[in-house]
């Protein structure tokens, strides 16, 4: 492999830091642009050796020579990645504008490659490859099924005409996300005096007044970090409030002018219904679905129709309650959406005697931290030692030391968990370091990225029941990358099929709900008092409160994101007027809005990860419920040969096995979506086949 010795650069240098972490208080955004010239360069040189290789093709000197090649460009692009989503700035976001289409057509030119197609090929295609193993077996199946999704056996105007989409779709994606990142940047609702408080709790008030402080401001500020408005829908008593913290949020990426993102999403869908017709397929979601366990539009609209019928009730039945709660307090209006949480918090503290002000002091980020930990230790025997003076990309950012069972050492963990301006919304897990041994024994990197909002100087954060949820949900997709155990690249930690990729992740939040777990980990953060008896019996009582909502606000963007990607040949979309149609075609209650509406639906269009594979949460959720009834037929939701299948299949396998297959191989057999209609309080709906 091409070494680059660029000894002034920091991002292409040898790292004599602590187990090769980057080291952040020496990169700067003006390194990027160098670096990602020398490391695209690199990689170029590579695959044109590999390419050209007189030899025969063999798995030496094709898949494994280009899965070592590229680490320059995989280590620069890590980083980047990592800092232009957590702690960005203006000279980070207009390098992302500019290197995205670079990227795109970096790898595509790769994946279209004629000359390395026929090796590829000819591989795939060989009758008898003797001495290959089952992981280098399934290397080549996604080597060469990535190939041909990219238009490698097209000719050359197709291909052609491919990189222009695909390069048009990069830019718009970057546009997409960086408009949204501005519109959350620009709002802060500020708040002065006790009129305008009323009905927030205490802790709220104090972290909107940190918030406050950190912008310069004064009095309180909210801002559109999920948690923070999510919260204030719920409490305020002010319901001019709500309203206005309720359309800033919904309305991200739909206020026209520059940072409008509804002209993006019309290309983006035109563009990718055009180039699933390049590659053979009817529309996008058919390409897409294509290589996921789901196969088909048809079987995602089986799961979610059903889904949808039972959810739509439930959610109905509480909207008629919240309304006559309304008219029993004296108001005189109809409910609407930014009334949904304040009007369900009163519903719930009366159905279930659960105030979610009197929950949050139980869960300090620290103890939910904690629990999540402990859940991996009596799971996979795993210990988490935290680590100083680590180089990290923010102060707030920590790091732990992952050992296993035997002490030997797994990885290493980040956590960034507040939110800041610098960072975009939502939560995820990304990398720094994936797992792999093709170049020796590479151990894993793992970030958590989660926007809490962070408490005052001196006190702790406290997280509601769902922000919980959230950490232990991106620690399970942590622990997938943590627990890696393949020898490359292609198949290390999450590289897995879209629907199969969620699995680990929210099955791990089932352990959260368990309650002895919450009798250990729930102490109120003053006292240190577990939380009392009673309370933490009706809290898990009520886990299905609110379900139809939670699950009609999901399900509406898995359909409208399928029915945008089910166009076949889309001329001129009014992204609203499909919004509208689509929402009207199925029955969406005017009380309940999109958890993500087009305009800020970052998870299809800013850059298209989930693009007609949103519904691959409830898709993972069928696999997920399942799993977890594994555990809890053996009467311990610990059990020792649950879990060590859990990780040997699981977690530990990547990619190393169709999907499918893995799931047969730790469970026995296929999951029916029963599973998951009881865990969200559906049981009566009709079975269906996931």
């Amino acid at each position: 492999m091409t070494r680059i010795d660029t000894p002034e650069n920091p991002l292409l240098s040898e790292w004599n830091t602590p187990d090769s972490v980057p080291p952040f208080d020496h990169i700067s955004p003006e390194h990027f642009r160098d670096a990602y010239a020398r490391a695209l360069a690199e990689h170029e040189a590579e695959i044109a050796a590999i390419a050209a290789d007189p030899a025969p093709p063999t798995f030496a000197n094709t898949i494994a020579a280009m899965e070592r090649s590229g680490r320059a460009l995989t280590r620069v692009g890590n980083i980047f990645h990592v800092l232009v989503g957590a702690h960005s700035n203006d000279a980070l976001l207009e390098i992302e504008r500019d290197i995205a289409p670079q990227i795109a057509r970096h790898f595509n030119a790769i994946h279209t490659n004629a000359a390395l197609f026929r090796r590829v090929d000819a591989l795939a295609h060989a009758a008898d490859m003797p001495g290959l193993s089952a992981e280098q077996k399934r290397v080549l199946e996604r080597y060469h099924i990535s190939f041909r999704r990219a238009g490698a056996g097209l000719d050359a105007a197709a291909k052609k005409r491919l990189a222009e989409i695909i390069e048009r779709l990069a830019a718009l994606g970057t546009a997409f996300s960086q408009n949204v990142l501005a519109e959350e940047q620009a709002f802060v609702l500020s708040l002065h005096g006790q009129s305008e408080l009323i009905g927030l709790p205490g802790f709220m008030r104090e972290a909107m007044k940190a918030e406050a402080k950190e912008r310069g401001l004064d009095g309180y500020a909210l801002t559109l970090s999920r948690s923070s408005v999510e919260s204030f829908l719920q409490f305020s008593e002010r319901r001019d409030l709500r309203e206005k913290a309720f359309r800033a949020f919904i309305m991200r990426g739909d206020n026209g002018g520059p940072t409008d993102n509804k002209a993006i999403i019309a290309e983006m869908v035109r563009l990718r219904a055009e180039r699933a017709r390049l590659l053979g397929f009817a529309d996008f979601a058919h390409y897409r679905l294509d290589d996921a366990m789901a196969k088909t539009p048809d079987a995602v609209r089986g799961l979610l129709d059903t889904v949808w019928t039972r959810a739509r009730q439930k959610a109905l039945a509480d909207r008629d309650d919240l309304q006559a709660l309304i008219q029993e307090s004296g108001g005189n209006f109809k409910l609407a959406p930014w009334d949904w949480r304040y009007y369900a918090e009163k519903l719930r503290q009366r159905r279930c005697e659960i105030d979610e002000a009197a929950v949050k002091p139980y869960l300090s980020l620290e103890r939910v931290i904690e629990a999540a930990f402990y859940t991996a230790g009596r799971l996979f025997g795993l210990t988490f030692r935290p680590l100083r003076d680590i180089p990290v990309w923010h102060p707030d950012v920590r790091v732990w030391e992952v050992r296993g069972r035997d002490d030997a050492p797994v990885g290493l963990f980040f956590g960034d968990y507040f939110a800041r301006p610098s960072k975009r919304s939502g939560a995820w897990m990304t990398s720094l370091r994936d797992q792999e041994k093709l170049v020796g024994e590479v151990r894993p990197h793992i970030v958590n990225v989660c926007n809490f909002a962070k408490a005052a100087d001196g006190e702790p954060t406290l997280l509601s029941f769902d922000d919980a949820h959230t950490l232990f949900h991106e620690f399970g997709h942590a622990l997938h990358g943590l627990l890696s155990n393949v020898t490359y690249p292609e198949i290390a930690g999450t590289n897995v099929a879209t629907d199969f990729v969620e699995l680990p992740s929210q099955l791990y939040e089932h352990w959260l709900e368990q309650p002895d777990l919450l009798r250990r980990f729930a102490l109120h953060y003053r006292t240190g008092e577990p939380m009392p008896e009673a309370l933490l019996q009706r809290l898990i009582a009520a886990r299905n409160f609110n379900r139809g909502f939670a699950t009609v606000e999901y399900v509406a963007c898995a359909m409208v994101d399928l029915d945008f990607h089910s166009l076949s040949e889309p001329r001129d979309v009014d992204p609203a007027a499909f919004e509208t149609d689509a929402l009207g075609r199925i029955g969406m209650p005017d009380e309940i809005a999109m958890r993500h509406r087009p305009p800020h639906f970052a998870h299809i269009f800013a850059g298209g990860g989930y693009a007609a594979g949103y519904y691959s949460y409830m898709w993972s959720e069928v696999l997920d419920a399942d799993a977890f009834e594994a555990f809890e037929k053996t009467g311990d939701v610990f059990d020792p040969a649950t879990a060590k299948r859990l990780h040997d299949f699981i977690y530990a396998a990547g990619g190393s096995r169709d999907p499918a297959e893995a799931y047969k191989a730790f469970r026995g057999r296929l999951p029916s979506a029963d599973a998951l209609l009881r865990k969200r309080g559906f049981a009566d709906a009709e079975k269906v086949t996931a």
